[in-house]
C-alpha cells in the first residue's frame, strides 16, 4: 500500500531521531564508569542446621517476674571452614535475675566461648535482638571474634525456635522451661 510522501516523511524523521537517541542512550550507559561494589570479607566459617541451641530456664519461665538462672548449650556442625573445623561446642550459663517470658524478647549482650573440634577456641562479644515473627521467635546474635581462631572477624547467628510455648506463656496460660533453637553460624574476616 502506497502512502502519501508526506506521511512517510515525518514518520522517517521521526524514527530516525527515535534511533539516534537510541544510540546516544547507549553510547552514554557505555562510557560511564560503573561503581564497584563494596569489597566483602571472606566466610572463614559457616555451620548450618542440624546446628542447635537448647536454652533451660530454672525455674520455668512465667508471665510474673521471678528469680531464675538459664543455662544454654550450642551444638555447632555440621560446619565448614578452611581451617579445619567441622563442630563445635558451647556453654553460656547466665546467673539468677528476675526475668518473665516478657523478658525473652528484646535485645541484650553476650560473651559466648566455642569450643571447636580442633581443640582451639573463639571467644565471641554478641548482640542478641529477639522478635516473635508469626509463630517463630527469631533471635539475631551480632559481633566479632575477641579472641582465639578468627580473631577479629564479624559473627553473625540466627536462631529459630517455635514460638507457640513464649506466646501461650505471655498470655498466662503456661510457662516456658525450655527452648530449643535451630542455629545458622557465619563468621566472615572483616
Amino acid at each position: 500500500m502506497n502512502q502519501p510522501t508526506a506521511f512517510r516523511r515525518p514518520f522517517r524523521n521521526r524514527l530516525g531521531a527515535l534511533l539516534t537517541g537510541a544510540c546516544l542512550s547507549a553510547a552514554a550507559l557505555v562510557s560511564v564508569p560503573t561503581a564497584q561494589a563494596a569489597p566483602q570479607g571472606v566466610l572463614d566459617l559457616t555451620c548450618t542446621p542440624p546446628s542447635s541451641s537448647v536454652t533451660t530456664y530454672t525455674p520455668a519461665l512465667t508471665n510474673t517476674p521471678q528469680t531464675v538462672s538459664s543455662t544454654v548449650s550450642y551444638q555447632f556442625g555440621p560446619c565448614l571452614s578452611s581451617s579445619g573445623v567441622t563442630s563445635g561446642t558451647a556453654v553460656l550459663n547466665n546467673a539468677p535475675r528476675q526475668r518473665s517470658c516478657l523478658d525473652l524478647l528484646g535485645s541484650a549482650s553476650r560473651t559466648l566461648t566455642v569450643t571447636w573440634n580442633t581443640g582451639q577456641t573463639s571467644t565471641m562479644s554478641l548482640n542478641v535482638s529477639a522478635t516473635v515473627v508469626g509463630a517463630v521467635l527469631q533471635t539475631v546474635l551480632t559481633g566479632t571474634v575477641t579472641s582465639g581462631l578468627f580473631q577479629g572477624d564479624a559473627v553473625l547467628i540466627n536462631q529459630t525456635a517455635p514460638a507457640a510455648t513464649i506466646l501461650t506463656c505471655t498470655a498466662g496460660l503456661g510457662t516456658v522451661p525450655s527452648l530449643y533453637s535451630t542455629v545458622a553460624l557465619e563468621v566472615t574476616s572483616l
